[in-house]
């Protein structure tokens, strides 16, 4: 009788694994593969050789804490040359002397996850097993079976190994481009986002249901929506929007999510502050993409919060043009959200493709903070009743705004309002490229088209299916060069009366600071015209000066000033509103890059920037990091102050890893200059 088959050692094969999977930057020191597709092992035995007729070799992998064959959390299989579609199968590939080369497949709905994979050898009636190693099993892109397949290979590359981009802010005549550092395939975050899905509590109250649903990217995708907010859970970022920040880091001053991560699990899972929109997005878009789903960051422009779903957003004005309403329900400068790739079934035809997922937390969805996945072709449609949440989202880019004025003997008159249009040049990063791409045509129709209306229909957005009316007048803000900040300015009121009457008005302009969602600071500049005349058939432009020494003070670290004219006609009663976000261009960082940059070679970032102030900046850092060339944020301070129209300068090492197109990004800190952002594209040799 044959003696007994004893496993020596087996070898995860993690460099060739690795290059097949597209996970060689996660496959370091571990194994990580891909649902759906083969991967290979060798296994070297002592003594004697694996016998075909004589040994019986059969596989177990299992996962999560309470693993079942039921929950498809568990699988025990033989090896055998009968592949099996939709099952874990095992075949030999090669056999030399005492080492047998196998492949192992995954099905492609398999839950994602860390597995434990053992062996069970047998000859006649002796046996024995061993563990072979860990693995961890993520979603597959590559894969047709897979519900998050993507077919166009360079937006593969984009949506899922490309970890670096950017969020899109300012407004939305002035669209600004931030660079971020999502780093999903930096040293320790594919646990930390597998811990992340660990401590949901949909895992605490039943793992096993828990982890047999993360087969599904549409389960996942609304698991992730909910952990990156802290509001119902030990999630990960703290949201806050009042500008008070000094007891954390304040959201505008965060370049990458591969920090913010770390910190959230180095502080045993507690809450990292602070988080806005684009923060809650961009760390959503790095723990999606680390776990295989392509995911990619948007902005919408003039986004409605609309708490009521009655598709409206109502502001009541005094007769000075100030909000005296409902202050929960507003339209925001700029919101950002996810979207990302994946088969809808369990939805009708045709809702598969790109789903909206929003982590910033709103509202709530069946009781928890999270929004979608929901199908972005659905918003366009007006296809209300799909799943998740696409109500609200229908209305963060449809909602109609309403504006009343409410005078002091108590009536309530409407004012036109032809500025504010929700829903603009909804943006996210073209793919391959650092530019922006529009997408706005795939969550509406072309205004005015019959297929508008009928998606309006559909929702039952009456409001703006109504005529509007026309009164022959018409206003709206203007502005001159571009804007930077610390300069003083014009912005102008241009007014034209289209009717062949003489009209006398009323026009009260004003400028205020302003926070990206929309809550209104301090004045910064105002104008009062009592008689204004206005010819038949004329135009008119009313400028109103805005200084530095006015808005210095007290500007938000969006860079972002309201100005607003309200035009009354008293022979006709009635308001005509216009509106204008106004962004500060802040000054553009420099980077040199000295030395010859090459894998595993130390190189040198210097880094500087021009006071644009006409006073000192005092306290001023500068932050520096990027996945592959940088293993952690670096801080530099300068201890002397930098005077006006001087240059702050700095130097940092880096140690580039991997060879490739990398990039630097940089954050500026100061007392008066905050949050200035740049960067700089760094492709790395051989050495």
């Amino acid at each position: 009788m044959a003696e007994d088959l004893i496993l020596e050692r087996c070898d995860l094969e993690l460099e060739a694994n690795g290059c097949d999977h597209h996970t060689t930057d996660l496959c370091q020191e571990r194994l990580v593969v891909r649902r759906g597709q083969p991967f290979r092992l060798t296994l070297h035995f002592e003594g004697r050789s694996y016998e075909a007729g004589v040994d019986s070799l059969t596989f177990s992998v299992v996962t999560g804490p309470a693993p079942s064959e039921e929950a498809r959390t568990k699988a025990r299989f033989p090896l055998s040359d009968a592949a099996e579609e939709g099952a874990w199968t095992a075949s030999v590939v090669d056999q030399q002397d005492s080492a047998l080369s196998l492949q192992l497949s995954s099905p492609a709905h398999a839950p994602i996850g860390l597995y434990r994979l053992s062996l069970e050898a047998s000859t006649g009636y002796q046996g024995s097993s061993f563990v072979l190693g860990h693995f961890t099993l993520l979603f597959n892109p590559w894969c047709p079976a897979d519900a998050v397949y993507l077919e166009p290979d360079e937006e593969r590359q984009e949506y899922i190994l490309t970890q670096q981009g950017f969020v899109y802010q300012g407004s939305a005549k002035f669209i600004n481009s931030v660079p971020w550092n999502f780093g999903q395939f930096e040293d320790g975050i594919l646990d930390i986002c597998l811990m992340l899905l660990d401590v949901n509590p949909k895992f605490l109250k039943n793992s096993g249901r828990d982890c047999s649903r993360r087969s599904s990217p549409i389960y996942v995708g609304r698991v992730v929506s909910a952990m990156v907010n802290c509001n119902d859970d030990q999630g990960v970022l703290y949201g806050r929007w009042d500008n008070k920040y000094t007891d954390g880091i304040s959201p505008t001053s965060w370049i990458g999510s591969v920090d913010i991560l770390r910190r959230w699990k180095n502080d045993g899972c507690q809450n990292v502050k602070y988080g806005q929109c684009w923060v809650f997005a961009a760390v959503a878009c790095t723990v999606l993409r680390c776990l295989g789903i392509p995911t990619r960051v948007v902005t919408n422009y003039n986004s409605a919060h609309d708490q009521n779903s009655n598709l409206l957003i109502e502001y009541y004005r005094n007769e000075s043009g100030d909000n005296r309403g409902n202050k929960s329900e507003m339209i925001w400068n700029f919101h950002c959200w996810v979207e990302s790739w994946m088969a809808r079934p369990d939805l009708k035809p045709g809702y598969e493709g790109w789903q909206a997922i929003d982590p910033t937390p709103q509202e709530k969805s069946e009781g928890t903070y999270c929004c979608g996945p929901v199908p972005v072709r659905a918003i366009k449609e007006g296809d209300l009743s799909t799943k998740y949440d696409a109500p609200f989202v229908f209305a963060e880019v449809n909602a109609d705004v309403v504006e009343w004025i409410r005078k002091d003997d108590g009536s309530l008159h409407k004012s036109i309002n032809r500025s504010l249009v929700v829903g603009l040049n909804i943006s996210t990063k073209r793919v391959g490229r650092d530019e922006r791409e529009d997408i706005t045509h795939t969550y509406k129709y072309p205004e005015g088209t019959p297929e508008e209306r009928e998606a309006f229909r559909r929702a039952n957005h009456l409001n703006k299916l109504a005529n509007k009316e026309e009164t022959g007048m018409a206003m709206r803000i203007r502005v001159g060069q571009s804007m930077n900040m610390g300069s003083d300015f014009d912005v102008f009121a241009h007014i034209t009366n289209d009717t062949a009457e003489d009209r006398t008005c009323r026009l009260l302009l004003c400028a205020r600071t302003v926070s990206y969602n929309g809550v209104l600071g301090p004045e910064c500049g105002t104008k009062n015209l009592f008689s204004l005349s206005l010819e038949p058939f004329s135009e008119k432009s009313i400028p109103l000066r805005i200084l530095y020494e006015k808005y210095c003070d007290c500007l938000t670290e969006s860079n972002l000033i309201k100005v607003r004219g309200l035009l009354f006609e008293p022979a006709a009663n009635s308001y005509l509103l216009a509106e204008r976000d106004i962004y500060l261009e802040n000054p553009e960082i420099k980077i040199r890059i000295l030395g010859e940059p090459k894998q595993n070679r130390k190189l040198v970032a210097e880094v500087s920037l021009r006071n644009p102030l006409t006073m000192a900046l005092e306290s001023c850092t500068f932050t520096v990091e990027g996945a592959g060339l940088t293993e952690e944020q670096k801080t530099v301070e300068i201890p002397n102050s930098v005077e006006a129209g001087e240059e702050a300068k700095v130097r940092v090492d880096l140690l580039p890893l991997h060879v490739g197109r990398h990039k630097l990004v940089v954050n500026f800190e100061s007392d008066k200059l905050k949050a200035v952002k740049g960067y700089r594209n760094v492709i790395i040799g051989p050495p």
